[in-house]
């Protein structure tokens, strides 16, 4: 049993409200309707009784009885024969062959999501696309049939059909294709409304997992809003071709060994890019020894790319859902962003994952060039944006090499309708248009804590501040705390000899730091010498 947190919105009414009205009982409440159903269940006296399972939250003597399952032996004969039989169809001796799988999708599952606008605009952890589900396809198959990103194509399964765009996908397995769940909806709601494409057309009952399928050019292109290669550290474009990049080996942004390569050499992070770690500056510089200095460091070995602390992120500091048509010309608002490259062969691909957010650089480019001083230094190391100062010159974001500030193109936040306020953390501004904005260590939940201590005549503890995205990493490649105190985690962490700075040769001196990743691959499979060498390119797609 659970009580609400607050009052139904414009006085609705909750399914069992509604329900009642249809039967003898008339218009009661909720609660009135509950007390109702238990009053002749609970023994003695029912308001002692309803007091003490509203505070534990369940009914005692409730629990549905255990159940000892049993293997249903002539389920699992039926079911390898049917995985036998569409290994003879699909296999290699029929490579001519196409199978098409349905697989719910990574951000709104199968569907039930997808009037979401957090999750409709979160990046996939793959594709990184936005906003649509096209067919996934290997660079293999897609060369063969002459396809490209965006070209629409008739998929046919028996006798249904459904027209989609294609994206070529590094690892999808060459055989196969690939379209997820939960898009292509009428009746969503406004912001799911029209997505992406509908797989439930192409599915049956006897095939709702996997079916083979026949790909028919289609009658044009169709545009899709990835977010790979928006503010890309890298330099390099896609050179005449959508499924790979030339080697991002030159700024070492993913630096990695393997377990014996690290045994002989603990550092190796430093032994590689240009040999510089900032130290010289024309710049004056700043004692950080006095008080907190907060920095960061990610785990680049634990962090699977989840986008868990994209959202986080979002819905912590009132960041706005921008769209498709703006995520495709670059806008999107995330303060963070999972970089992912590809390494090696792309149709069997090693893949790597990097967050990147504001670095808080104690030699900040981006605060020497603002004409209003809006973005300025902390004396406790954070990179501080002073929002009612700046006139969107946008001089900080041309001059951070790190690509992390973002921009309010347009008056993105809805400020006017009143139900939307109550969606928003009233702890953080929010942003109009004409405003740059950015990442800053969540420094609401920093002051809330640091206002604590010094009221308890205390130092903050070690872990009692925890940033948005650091709370929900579900690896906790993220940790974030107070490096002036030598046993904070933070403070070990960066003290590993693996751990290393984002273009550091610039002087920036970042606070965020990454642990470079130390794999230990097996000798015997092929890929592993180029998918755990600190010597090996790494190839973005």
């Amino acid at each position: 049993l659970t009580q609400p947190l607050i009052e139904p919105l414009y006085d609705g009414k909750s399914t069992a409200e509604v329900l009642a009205l249809f039967t003898s009982t008339g218009a009661q409440s909720g609660d009135e309707l509950l007390q109702a159903t238990w009053r002749s269940r609970l023994d003695g006296d029912f308001d002692a009784a309803w007091r003490r399972c509203l505070h534990d939250g369940f009914v005692p003597d409730t629990a549905e009885p255990a159940i000892a399952p049993t293997l249903d032996t002539a389920a699992v004969s039926t079911a390898r024969a049917l995985l036998a039989a569409v290994t003879v169809v699909f296999g290699d001796q029929r490579g001519d062959q196409l199978e098409i799988c349905f697989r719910p999708d990574p951000t709104i599952y199968d569907g039930r999501f997808a009037n979401n606008g957090w999750l409709q605009e979160c990046p996939k952890p793959l594709s990184k696309l936005t906003w649509d589900n096209p067919l996934l396809i290997s660079p293999s198959r897609a060369e063969t049939l002459g396809l490209v990103n965006g070209q629409e194509v008739v998929l046919r399964v028996g006798s249904r059909t459904l027209e989609a765009a294609v994206w070529v996908h590094p690892g999808q397995a060459d055989a196969t294709v690939t379209l997820t769940l939960g898009y292509g909806r009428s009746k969503s709601g406004r912001v799911g409304n029209g997505a992406g494409f509908d797989a439930n057309r192409l599915r049956t009952t006897h095939d709702m997992w996997v079916a083979p399928v026949e790909i028919e050019p289609g009658s044009g292109t169709y545009e899709l809003a990835s977010t790979q290669l928006h503010s890309n550290i890298e330099t390099d474009r896609y050179q005449g071709s959508n499924l790979e990049g030339r080697a991002a080996k030159s700024r070492h942004l993913i630096r990695q060994a393997t377990v014996a390569e690290f045994e002989r050499q603990p550092d190796f992070p430093h032994h590689v890019g240009h040999g510089l770690d900032g130290s010289l500056s024309l710049m004056p510089g700043f004692d950080y020894s006095q008080g907190h200095a907060w920095g960061m460091s990610v785990d680049l070995n634990t962090c699977m790319g989840c986008n868990a602390c994209v959202v986080a992120c979002q819905s912590e500091n009132n960041i706005p859902v921008v769209g498709k048509q703006e995520v495709a010309r670059g806008r999107e608002m995330h303060w963070i962003r999972i970089d992912r490259y590809y390494e090696g062969d792309l149709d069997v691909p090693a893949m790597h994952n990097q967050p990147v957010m504001c670095m808080h650089c104690e030699q900040a480019p981006c605060e020497v060039v603002c004409p209003v001083a809006a973005t300025v230094h902390s004396d406790e190391g954070l990179n501080d944006m002073v929002y009612n100062r700046c006139v969107g010159t946008r001089y900080c974001a041309n001059n951070c090499p790190y690509k992390v500030r973002r921009f309010n193109f347009f008056k993105y936040a809805d400020t006017e309708t009143p139900v939307t306020k109550m969606m928003r953390n009233p702890d953080v501004t929010v942003r109009t248009r004409g405003v740059m904005e950015k990442c800053s260590y969540c420094v609401q939940r920093i002051n809330q804590s640091s206002i604590r201590a010094r009221k308890e005549n205390r130092r903050v503890r070690d872990g009692e501040i925890q940033t948005a995205c650091q709370q929900v990493c579900p690896t906790e490649s993220i940790i974030f705390g107070d490096l002036n105190d030598p046993k904070s985690r933070v403070a070990r962490l960066k003290a590993q000899p693996h751990d290393y700075g984002l273009l550091t040769e610039l002087g920036t001196r970042p606070r965020t730091t990454y642990l470079a990743k130390v794999g230990n691959p097996n000798p015997e499979w092929p890929q592993s010498r180029a998918a755990g060498s600190a010597d090996a390119d790494a190839q973005h797609g």
